[in-house]
């Protein structure tokens, strides 16, 4: 009789979080079984506790950190090892093995020539859909749980996936450690929310050079947030600081940024009701970080 070990990742493309691969071998047939990605998440987390009884499982991980550090391939085929000895660890017997895809992550192992790679393996094969299943709502169990660490990005909203949502929040709060670095977006973000930050550095010495006192930098309450607050006398002053590599910065100052600078000074000042303020924007640009704008808005 054929018994056949499946195999599935999860988490392949994410900005975020781990890899994880699943690995199940069935000891019984589970009724509604099919790929994990066609069921809804409620579906899903009722078939993983009936799949852990009734089958052999075995996870793999690879965190995002090691991702980076020895690249997809290697993380795809670390992770399909681990969750296979896992599966080897519990004693379990096959004779056979899928994997969903068309690259067999086994192939240099002697367990290589049993494998047999099968593109929608997780839709066609019990086995394998139960793999995508336990490592479907493994891998988003982990990121529920990130979303407590780190709060602000939603992850468990979009569980580390490229969204509109996972763009805003990486663009202003910059990667946490789970970001996976060497994801081209991720990295393209990074550097750009490393060259705004060292243009405040920039905007900061030049407000400090031209007479005022630094009050506060990326002040920010859940409604609002100002680059630099600086003072002199009983002026505050609110300046939002615009890096571009080529100039134009100040085209972003639109009315509704305006609007919101505003705001966020009018907040301010409920707590310091005895100053003026003012609201003004930085202009930085070119490789050198040069301030080459400053008005009073």
């Amino acid at each position: 009789m054929k018994k056949l070990l499946g195999i599935d990742e999860v988490g392949r493309g994410p900005w975020a979080g781990p890899l994880v691969v699943g690995a199940c071998v069935l000891r019984e047939p589970i009724e509604g079984l099919t790929d994990s990605k066609k069921l809804t998440p409620k579906k899903r987390e009722a078939l993983a506790p009936i799949i852990h009884e009734k089958a052999y499982c075995g996870l793999g991980w690879v965190s995002a950190a090691e991702l980076d550090k020895i690249g997809l391939s290697a993380a795809l085929r670390k992770a399909c090892r681990e969750a296979v000895k896992r599966i080897q660890e519990a004693h379990s017997e096959f004779n056979g093995i899928i994997i969903d895809g068309t690259v067999n992550f086994l192939s240099d192992t002697p367990l290589g020539k049993y494998v047999t790679v099968k593109p929608k393996a997780d839709f066609l094969v019990p086995e394998v859909s139960a793999a995508s299943i336990i490592a479907k709502v493994a891998r988003d169990h982990y990121m529920i749980e990130l979303a407590e660490r780190f709060p602000g990005y939603g992850f468990e909203k979009h569980v580390g996936y490229g969204t509109a949502l996972h763009r805003a929040a990486l663009e202003k709060y910059g990667p946490c450690e789970e970001h996976r670095r060497s994801f081209r977006p991720v990295a393209e973000i990074s550097h750009n929310n490393l060259a705004g930050r060292k243009g405040e550095d920039v905007a900061t010495h030049y407000l400090e050079t031209h007479g005022h006192k630094i009050i506060a930098r990326n002040w920010k309450t859940k409604w609002c947030e100002i680059d630099i607050v600086s003072q002199i006398g009983d002026i505050l002053y609110f300046s939002e600081v615009k890096y571009r590599k080529n100039g134009g910065g100040l085209d972003a100052i639109t009315s509704k940024k305006l609007e919101q600078m505003r705001f966020a000074a009018e907040l301010y000042l409920t707590k310091h009701p005895n100053h003026k303020a003012r609201l003004a924007a930085i202009a930085v640009s070119g490789d050198d970080y040069t301030v080459t704008n400053f008005i009073e808005l």
